[in-house]
C-alpha cells in the first residue's frame, strides 16, 4: 500500500476482502483474456442488454439467442428478449441496437483487431455503436480482455463513495464526468497496490455475492 492511503477509508477491509477471493478474481480475468474473437459478438450482445436489466437476466438471453442464432427481424428478436423466464427493460429498443451492430460487425472487429489503445477503441466504440454508452463500451472491452478501464456502474460508484474515492454518487455521468472519476479509481487502485479491474471484481462480488462478468 502506496502513501496517501490514509485519504480513503476502510483499507484494511479492502485487503483482506480481496485476500480470500483474489485467485477466483484473477481467474475471473484470464477468463475474459482467453475469449476468443468468434465470441466478441455476443459478448458485445451482452454488454447491449445490460443496462436497466440484471446481469443474470442479460446472460439467459444472450444464451437463448446464442442457441437460435440472430434473426433479422426486429420485432421477432425483441420477441426472444421478452421471456416469461427473463426480463430484458427495453427489449425493443435493444432489438434494434443487436441488429445494428450484427449488420456493422465486421466493421467492429476491424477496430478491435487494428486499434492497440483500449482508450481510444473505447472511446470509437461509444461514437460508432448505437446503445454503448462509456460504461457499456468499457464493459465489452474488460469482457474480450482489454485492462484498466472503469466499469462505472452504480455497484462500483457506491463502493468508490463508501472508500471515500468520490464525495456523492453522480445523478448522470457525462464524458467528462466519466473520466474524472475513472481518474480517480485509477489513482486509488495505485495507492491501495490493487489493479483496477480486481476491485472492479470484487466491488462486484461484494455487491451481488458472485464474480460475474
Amino acid at each position: 500500500m502506496k502513501r496517501g492511503a490514509g485519504t480513503y477509508r476502510g483499507m484494511e477491509e479492502l485487503q483482506a476482502e480481496l485476500a480470500s477471493r483474489q485467485l477466483a478474481i484473477r481467474a475471473r480475468l484470464a477468463d475474459f483474456a482467453a475469449v476468443k474473437p468468434e465470441d466478441y459478438f455476443f459478448e458485445l450482445v451482452y454488454c447491449l442488454l445490460t443496462p436497466q436489466s440484471s446481469a443474470v437476466n442479460a446472460g439467459k438471453a444472450v444464451a437463448l439467442l446464442q442457441a437460435r442464432g440472430i434473426c433479422a427481424d426486429c420485432t421477432e428478436l425483441a420477441a426472444l428478449l421478452h421471456q416469461e423466464e427473463f426480463y430484458i427493460r427495453f427489449h425493443n429498443t435493444k432489438a434494434r441496437h443487436i441488429l445494428d451492430a450484427h449488420g456493422k460487425f465486421r466493421e467492429i472487429e476491424v477496430r478491435i483487431a487494428g486499434e492497440k489503445d483500449a482508450a481510444r477503441l473505447r472511446e470509437w466504440l461509444v461514437l460508432n455503436v448505437k446503445g454503448l454508452g462509456w460504461k457499456e463500451a468499457s464493459h465489452f472491452l474488460r469482457n474480450i480482455g482489454c485492462r484498466n478501464l472503469a466499469i462505472l456502474d452504480r455497484h462500483i460508484l457506491r463502493n468508490l463513495q463508501r472508500h471515500r474515492v468520490i464525495r456523492s454518487l453522480p445523478k448522470t455521468l457525462t464524458k467528462k464526468q466519466y473520466h474524472t472519476i475513472e481518474q480517480k479509481f485509477a489513482r486509488f487502485a495505485e495507492t491501495v497496490g490493487i489493479s483496477m479491474d480486481e476491485l472492479d471484481l470484487l466491488f462486484w462480488s461484494r455487491e451481488t455475492g458472485e464474480i460475474l462478468k
